[in-house]
């Protein structure tokens, strides 16, 4: 079911004042990896990921349509959305800016479809990018699970701007 409503009356709306309130939710940090025709990889860091059904399994996440990226996730028929764990904010900082090869010196191991998992993650979900639907300036990737694995540990948090994590101090 897909219902239409009129848009909402934004008129005069505060964008600082939006931003500034989505900063008050906490979200965890993942970066999302995928593996290219030619073999290579590519990855970004991205906290907007959640669970959309358990029956079948989907989760969801968006990009904005300005990335570079976009074409890459869009076209991939597979990818791999990694939980950082509390000790791995030097992944999200690597992956969230443009490098020429994200992956040198960092561990990791490929899934059965060949798809590169981050190693020392709190999780893991291996995803075939089942839908796309686009909405405002970002892009939403509905992926259905195929694979995933959980690693007890503390996670990443970005909340207001800032890293924190799930550890108990």
């Amino acid at each position: 079911m897909n219902t239409r409503f009129p848009r909402a009356a934004t008129r005069g709306f505060d964008s600082v004042q939006f931003r500034r309130a989505l900063s008050q939710f906490a979200t965890g940090v993942t970066v999302i990896t995928t593996r290219l025709a030619d073999g290579s990889y590519r990855g970004l860091t991205a906290s907007s990921f959640n669970s959309v059904s358990l029956d079948p399994p989907l989760v969801l996440w968006s990009l904005g349509n300005a990335a570079n990226s976009l074409p890459i996730f869009s076209g991939n028929s597979h990818y791999v959305i990694n939980v950082l764990s509390a000790g791995q904010q030097h992944l999200a900082d690597r992956f969230s800016r443009r490098t020429d090869n994200p992956f040198a010196g960092i561990e990791f191991e490929l899934s059965r479809t060949g798809q590169p998992i981050l190693k020392g993650t709190a999780a893991w979900f291996e995803c075939h990018n089942r839908s796309r639907y686009p909405e405002g300036d970002h892009v939403i990737f509905v992926g259905e699970v195929e694979e995933c694995s959980a690693h007890p540990q503390p996670a990443l948090l970005f909340h207001r701007g800032q890293f924190g994590s799930t550890q108990e101090r």
